[in-house]
């Protein structure tokens, strides 16, 4: 039964009303949908299609649609237990783009690498998974303390900040101005949506951001055509809508996604590259299995229960990890617990797994939509990168924020030691190569480098017993 004084739902029941269920489950889609849909436009931003076309517009309606298939994997896999919704996951942006380059020539990717990093992704959760249920976790908590594991994660942020950076200040293909400021207001508008909204507004405030851009590119959009087509002010691309209704047929309402396995541009796999992709992804999933369990906790204080005892976090792992990977199939993106969702949950206090598996359905059914999906592929990246500087932001404030909540007490000189080499070597881009100087069998990226010198520096470096007075 519903606890009374927390939940309006608890996670086994359902709304009374199909109305209140509709509204609920497309809340769910609203507050994903923005951050949902900026991964594949960030990291698919400079590739083509075999036919010339954005690659990061045709991969949408695919990540909608992986999203979609993880989180009723989950959802079934936890035993309809945990009201999470799985999503592209931003912390992945960084392997993605650099695994997209390997061989990469012009504008045609590495694709390939794509579903053999998430199949590791995926191999990674379910082994951790299996140690969990015969050893515990503190094993894992002691490899992966906060000190190691919030430096990391902001890594993962500041990286991306060149990323965002090129996305605002690029209007097909050159800098432009007008388009900076479209990010702005964007980035503007999310931050007074976030920090002034009451109750839906709160919630979906990068919904409201993205949009209070677009209708800025939209104006001067306009206003260009009005002087003759002027280009600098054409910030908006409408030819995938217009090329959609240009011989009108039942594919230009109703059309399946180009999921990644069907798309063919793309450069061959060599053996070689396995390890570079391996080494590209693993490492970036055991931080991920850290906020994994900080998202399971997090959800659990709002439901008043132990999300990792019932439905377990061996059960939660294998969800989020074989969702992952079959997302890796679908769009090439990886999934994770969304905390857009579990807000929702937080505020609505409904926590109705029910509602969530019909959110799911409808975040299928959204992606064979193909005004809809059409319409979401006009969206300029000068928008897409005004959010990010704050999407990006997130990642690297939720780094510090590990580290606050764990109260690490950086005036110990473990600790500055620590912080500092996953810092410097991270951010300062580090990388291994073995083999070959001119063609390295495999590669480190910095993050992994930041990440297994911080373990190292954290084991050797032992805690000071205090000293007798």
């Amino acid at each position: 039964m519903a606890n009374d004084k927390k939940l309006v739902l608890d996670v086994n029941e359902s709304p009374k009303r199909i109305r209140d269920w509709v509204i609920l489950s497309v809340q769910h889609i609203l507050a994903m949908f923005v951050a949902c849909i900026t991964v594949p436009l960030i990291v698919y931003a400079p590739y083509s299609t075999a036919s010339g076309a954005s690659l990061a517009q045709t991969m949408i309606p695919p990540v909608l649609a992986s999203a979609g298939v993880g989180t009723i994997f989950y959802l079934i896999v936890t035993k309809m237990k945990s009201p999470v919704f799985l999503a592209s996951s931003f912390a992945y942006i960084a392997p993605i783009s650099a695994a997209l380059s390997i061989g990469a020539t012009g504008t045609t990717p590495n694709l390939w690498a794509l579903p053999i990093g998430m199949g590791f992704v995926g191999a990674v959760y379910v082994i951790i998974a299996l140690l969990i249920r015969v050893f515990g976790v503190n094993w894992l908590m002691k490899l992966l303390p906060p000190i190691v594991v919030g430096p990391v994660i902001m890594v993962i942020g500041l990286s991306l900040a060149g990323s965002a950076v090129a996305n605002l200040t690029n209007v097909n293909g050159s800098y432009n101005l007008i388009g900076i400021l479209c990010g702005f207001i964007a980035l503007v508008a999310t931050a007074l949506c976030a920090h002034y909204g009451k109750k839906t507004v709160a919630l979906i405030p990068f919904v409201l951001g993205m949009g209070a851009g677009y209708l800025a590119a939209l104006l001067f959009t306009l206003f260009g055509y009005y002087l003759g087509g002027n280009p600098y002010f054409q910030i908006i691309d409408f030819s995938p809508l217009v090329n959609n209704f240009t011989d009108i047929s039942f594919r230009s309402f109703i059309d399946y996604p180009d999921f990644l396995f069907l798309t063919q541009n793309t450069v061959p796999l060599e053996g070689s590259m396995i390890g570079t992709i391996a080494l590209l992804f693993i490492p970036v999933s055991l931080v991920t299995i850290c906020e994994h369990i900080g998202d399971h906790e997090n959800l659990g204080g709002i439901l008043e229960r132990n999300l990792l005892e019932d439905p377990g976090l061996s059960r939660t792992l294998i969800g989020d990890g074989v969702a992952t990977a079959l997302s890796g199939i679908m769009s090439g993106v990886a999934n994770t617990t969304y905390g857009e969702n579990v807000a929702v949950v937080g505020v609505t206090k409904v926590a109705s797994t029910k509602i969530v598996l019909t959110a799911a359905l409808g975040t299928i059914l959204l992606a064979f939509i193909k005004p809809i999906m059409c319409l979401v592929m006009t969206i300029p990246v000068c928008v897409t990168g005004g959010v990010s500087l704050i999407l990006y932001g997130f990642i690297a404030s939720s780094g510090v924020k590990t580290i606050v909540r764990a109260k690490i007490d950086l005036g110990e000189t473990k600790n500055i030691f620590v912080a500092s080499v996953i810092l410097v070597v991270g951010i300062g881009g580090l990388v291994m190569e073995f083999g070959d100087p001119n063609n390295p069998m495999i590669t480190v990226t910095s993050i992994a480098v930041s990440m297994i010198l911080g373990i190292f520096m954290n084991l050797i470096l032992k805690d000071k017993k205090p000293e007798a007075e």
